[in-house]
C-alpha cells in the first residue's frame, strides 16, 4: 500500500512536472561539501510525523553548526510515480521518506537505487530498537522481497488501521459504539435509513482498497498473509476470504454504506468528509490520529475493526538514502535523531504510533489509547502489512478494480480475476 497518508495538495500536473525539472537538473543538486542535507518527505506539517520531524531538524541543526537542512515537501503520488527517474539522477536528495514494501522500496533496492544501511544499523544499534514485525519492512532479499537480508531502510514510527466514529452523530442517532461486527452494520443501517451514508470512501486512492482487504483479512489468518505478502504459499483471489470481501465489499455499495459517487473520491476528500461531519464512521489509518485532533470540532473515538484478528498495519515509511546521495553521514545522523528519546516521545503526543518512546513519557490520553491499541494488534502478529505491497503496479490494478465494485460495473468475480490476473503476473518468478 500505499501507505495512506494525509497528502499534499497539489495537482498532478504540477506534482509530475515539479520532479521532472529536478530530474533534469532544475535544483541545485544539493551541496557536497557536508554543509546542506537535502530532506524530502510527504507529511502534512500538522501530523504527528510532521511535527516531530520539523523538531528533529531543529535538533540536528543544533547539533551540526553550520549545517543547514534543505527541507522540500513532496507529494506521496509525486515521489511514489517518479522516484526511479529521480534516484537514478545526479539530483537525487540525501534521504527522503519512501513507501515500504516489494513494490515499492523492495523494487528500488533491486534496481540498486537505495543505500545499503546494514552497517549504520549495527552501529548505532537502530535493530534494537525495532520490534520484529516492524523490521519486516526494512530489510529486502536480492528479489526486493521484505523480511530478510539487507537494511534498505529505517522507519521511526509504526502505523495501522481503525475505525474512527463521530461519537457526535452516533449520540444524535442513537447509535451506539460499534464491539462487534453485527454492531457495526446495525449502527450503518441505522445511519442508512435516517439519510445518511455511514462510511467516508476514497475509490480514487487507497481508502476502498483497503475496506476492501480488511474485510478478507477477517477471514484469514497469519498463513494467508504471509502467501500473499511474502509468497509463502500460493494465493488464491477466489478463495473464502477475498471472495468475502468483495461480495460484501460491493454489498455495502447496494446498501448505502459506501457511496457510489465515491468511485472518484480522493483519501483528503474523504478525510475532509469526516472532519465535517458529513458521515460518521471513517476506516483509515493512524496517520490521521494528528489532523484529527487538531481539525476536529465533534467529540470522537476510535475502535479497532470489531471480529478481526488482524488488519492493515506494519513500520511506518522509511526513511531511505538514495544511492547517489552526497551527503550520506549527515542523512544517517538525522535518522539516528529521529530515533531519539526527545523525538519518538513528542512523535507519541502528537498522535502518532512511536517505535522506541519512553510510554510513562506518553501522557495525551487519546495517544495512550492508540499505542495501547498498536500493541495489542502487534503483540499478537496482527498485522497484516498493505493490499498493494506484493507485486509492482498493484496500487493502480486495486484502485481501478475497487473503483469497478462501486460503480458496478463490474461483479465481485471479475475483479477478483482481475487481481489474480495481475498478481501472479508479478510475482517474482522461482
Amino acid at each position: 500500500m500505499l501507505t495512506a497518508r494525509r497528502r499534499v495538495v497539489a495537482t498532478a500536473v504540477v506534482l509530475a512536472g515539479s520532479l521532472l525539472l529536478v530530474s533534469c537538473g532544475g535544483s541545485d543538486g544539493g551541496s557536497p561539501d557536508g554543509r546542506t542535507l537535502r530532506l524530502w518527505h510527504y507529511e502534512g506539517p500538522d501530523s504527528a510525523m510532521g511535527a516531530a520531524w520539523n523538531e528533529a531538524i531543529k535538533e540536528f541543526e543544533a547539533e551540526h553548526p553550520g549545517v543547514k537542512v534543505k527541507f522540500e515537501e513532496k507529494g506521496f503520488e509525486q515521489i511514489q510515480k517518479t522516484a526511479p527517474m529521480v534516484l537514478n539522477s545526479s539530483d537525487a536528495p540525501d534521504i527522503m521518506e519512501y513507501n515500504k514494501g516489494n513494490a515499492t522500496a523492495g523494487l528500488l533496492s533491486r534496481q540498486g537505487l537505495l543505500t545499503d544501511l546494514t552497517a549504520e544499523v549495527t552501529k548505532r544499534g537502530w535493530d534494537k530498537k525495532l520490534s520484529a514485525g516492524v523490521k519486516t519492512t526494512s530489510q529486502y532479499d536480492t528479489g526486493g522481497v521484505m523480511g530478510s537480508g539487507k537494511w534498505y531502510g529505517i522507519p521511526n514510527y509504526a502505523e495501522y488501521t481503525m475505525v474512527f466514529y463521530n461519537k457526535a452523530l452516533f449520540k444524535k442517532y442513537g447509535v451506539a459504539e460499534p464491539k462487534t461486527f453485527d454492531d457495526l452494520t446495525s449502527a450503518m443501517d441505522t445511519f442508512v435509513a435516517k439519510g445518511v451514508t455511514p462510511l467516508a470512501n476514497a475509490g480514487a486512492e487507497y481508502m476502498a482498497q483497503q475496506y476492501l482487504y480488511q474485510l478478507a483479512l477477517s477471514k484469514a489468518d497469519r498463513s494467508w498473509v504471509d502467501s500473499y505478502e511474502l509468497y509463502r504459499g500460493r494465493t488464491d483471489f477466489h478463495d473464502a476470504a477475498w471472495s468475502y470481501g468483495a461480495t460484501t465489499f460491493a454489498d455495502w455499495v447496494k446498501k448505502g454504506y459506501i457511496s457510489k459517487t465515491s468511485s472518484g473520491t480522493k483519501a483528503e476528500d474523504a478525510g475532509v468528509a469526516f472532519i465535517q461531519g458529513k458521515n460518521p464512521i471513517l476506516f483509515s489509518g493512524s496517520w490521521w490520529y494528528g489532523r484529527f485532533t487538531a481539525e476536529n470540532k465533534f467529540d470522537w473515538g476510535t475502535v479497532l475493526w470489531p471480529g478481526s484478528d488482524l488488519t492493515l498495519g506494519s513500520g511506518g515509511n522509511l526513511w531511505v538514502v538514495p544511492r547517489g546521495a552526497r551527503n550520506k553521514e549527515l542523512a544517517y545522523d538525522f535518522i539516528d535523531i529521529t530515533m531519539s528519546k526527545k523525538i519518538q516521545n513528542l512523535l507519541g503526543n502528537k498522535g502518532g504510533v512511536p517505535v522506541a518512546a519512553d510510554p510513562s513519557a506518553i501522557t495525551d490520553p487519546r495517544a495512550k489509547t492508540l499505542i495501547a491499541d498498536f500493541n495489542t494488534f502487534s503483540g499478537r502478529d496482527g498485522l497484516a502489512f498493505y493490499p498493494d505491497w506484493p507485486v509492482p503496479g498493484f496500487y493502480d490494478v486495486l484502485v481501478s478494480e475497487t473503483q469497478k465494485l462501486i460503480t458496478g460495473s463490474a461483479t465481485p468475480d471479475a475483479c477478483l480475476d482481475a487481481l489474480q490476473k495481475a498478481y501472479d503476473k508479478g510475482v517474482p518468478k522461482k
